[in-house]
């Protein structure tokens, strides 16, 4: 039986939004850490505070909740100078409170707060607190995260920097990251017995989370809606497919995908457009906020995903928007996610914009590229112009290859893996092989 990817009680692996934190703790009062419920929050959180001397108590204590709900400035008035909150989001209460403890006093890192819901998209509560929050997103454990690499994968998207380099093909040891996902605790477990960790955590958090947000009569169909939504990962989001096993009205069915996105079990990418160009589909993109729980909800293991290449494909995209996305965290200047289609069928996976730069990745699972997996791409860059920066296809290839001016194909592995680490393999017989044909692709084009 294969083994845990991470051993319990190991020391907790670095993230990669620890440097945001520190550095929004030494300038703004309140700092709040969100994202889904064990996705290692309260571990990073106690990682930098407890050096700093930080108070702390957590709201998923239903005694607590209740005190700082009955009475929020006396609870906030008697908290220590310094304190950590867990799970605030069961307390909006408290936010007002907040408030005014940091306008008497607006020392920098006065709050830690966490999340497991998005409690900005309350307008009042975003009120209360603007110009003295700063809000940080944390996803479930990123590849580089668990391998505790600086791959640069998104310095070298921008600089168009890919050089030619030589990488393994993975096979099914791609489908089995994918199956694993990134949540820490389901990654202690050895893969036989990850199921019942995703099925016991999408069970409370309905449970909890949910139940605490908003009041569900169908709170039963909620964990089914999941599951649906897993088979669609990657697909146009399309509420009335969504609906109709369930025999609940679209507005319904509408809110519940909010809760679920509220909670981030999934993610709505939106359409890339300009407007003067009126042939792009508007569309948003569904995806799983991580696909070892789409596995698990799907009730696919390795073996079977790596044989199943259709539903490869989706959670191969949904994985390395996912990895993109935890990545993107570590970034000084932010980065946009979108994606691209127009009436024509020219599609890209994913859109990323950082500042003026603008850039395409395309996902592929198969081990091979042609030039016609640029064709969207191609018209990404003809719409951008200058500021398209470049275009990828991530592939489960052996080697990283040019296919015109700012157009390279790129082994998957390389999200994770340094260009030294792919260039000292050099280019083996396949590796010529493949630039032999790229070339002659290339070649028949002109």
């Amino acid at each position: 039986m294969l083994e845990p990817l991470l051993t319990p009680g190991e020391k907790p692996l670095p993230r990669l939004a620890q440097a945001s934190l520190q550095t929004s703790l030494a300038d703004t009062p309140v700092v709040l850490i969100q994202g889904p419920r064990q996705c290692g929050k309260t571990t990073l959180v106690r990682t930098v505070a407890e050096p700093l001397g930080y108070g702390y108590a957590t709201f998923d204590d239903d005694s607590l909740a209740r005190a700082a709900r009955l009475d929020p400035l006396g609870f906030v008035t008697d908290l220590p100078l310094r304190m950590v909150l867990d799970e605030v989001q069961r307390v909006p209460e408290i936010f007002t409170a907040l408030k005014l403890a940091v306008d008497r006093d607006r020392q920098p890192g006065r709050f830690l707060l966490t999340g497991s819901a998005d409690v900005l998209l309350l307008p009042k509560l975003a009120d209360s607190l603007a110009g003295r929050l700063e809000v940080i997103r944390l996803h479930p454990l990123a590849q580089v995260e668990l391998r505790s690499t600086q791959a640069g994968f998104l310095t070298r998207l921008f600089s168009a920097g890919f050089k030619p380099a030589s990488s393994e093909r993975m096979g099914q040891a791609l489908a089995e990251l994918i199956v694993a996902g990134g949540f820490p605790s389901a990654l202690m477990r050895p893969p036989a017995r990850r199921r019942a960790w995703y099925q016991a955590y999408v069970q409370t958090l309905v449970q909890r989370d949910v139940r605490d947000l908003a009041r569900i009569a169908a709170l039963d169909a909620m964990p089914r809606l999941l599951e649906h939504a897993a088979g669609q990962t990657a697909h146009l989001f399309n509420v009335s497919e969504l609906a109709g096993p369930f025999g609940l009205s679209l507005p319904t069915v509408r809110d519940y995908l909010t809760l679920l996105e509220r909670v981030f079990l999934i993610d709505i990418l939106p359409p890339w457009h300009l407007r003067p160009i009126k042939r792009l589909v508007k569309t948003p993109k569904l995806h799983l906020g991580d696909t070892g729980l789409a596995a698990a909800l799907l009730r696919v293991d390795a073996v079977r995903l790596h044989a199943n290449r259709p539903l490869l494909g989706q959670l191969l995209e949904t994985f390395v928007f996912q990895e993109l996305r935890r990545q993107a965290g570590a970034q000084n200047e932010p980065i946009a996610f979108s994606h691209f289609r127009n009436r024509d069928d020219h599609e890209v996976d994913i859109v990323l914009e950082q500042g003026a730069l603008l850039a395409g990745v395309e996902v592929k699972a198969s081990g091979t590229v042609r030039s016609e997996d640029f064709r969207g791409l191609r018209k990404l860059q003809e719409i951008a112009g200058g500021r398209f920066a470049c275009g990828v296809v991530l592939y489960d290839g052996e080697a990283s290859l040019r296919f015109g001016p700012g157009l390279f194909a790129v082994p998957v592995r390389a999200l994770w893996e340094g260009q030294a680490q792919r260039e000292n393999r050099g280019f083996g017989w396949h590796g010529k092989n493949l630039a032999l044909n790229s070339m002659n692709s290339m070649n028949s084009m002109n």
